[in-house]
């Protein structure tokens, strides 16, 4: 018989930890450089991702 390895559920602070500030637009944008050209736009964009949740925005310049 195999091994039982007990799973513990994750509780609500460990959850949501470092997604409060996210959630009222307190993001923490850090520039992307792996895609610097838009392809349907034709020109370079700076790509920003949130180091916290992942979310992107993109500006053109």
């Amino acid at each position: 018989m195999s091994k039982v390895v007990p799973f513990k559920k994750p509780s609500a602070q460990e959850k949501h930890k470092g997604k409060v500030l996210c959630r009222h637009n307190h993001h923490k944008w850090l520039v992307d450089k792996a895609k610097q050209f838009d392809v349907k736009q034709g020109r370079l964009v700076t790509r920003y991702r949130c180091a916290r949740c992942g979310v992107e925005k993109v500006k053109a310049l």
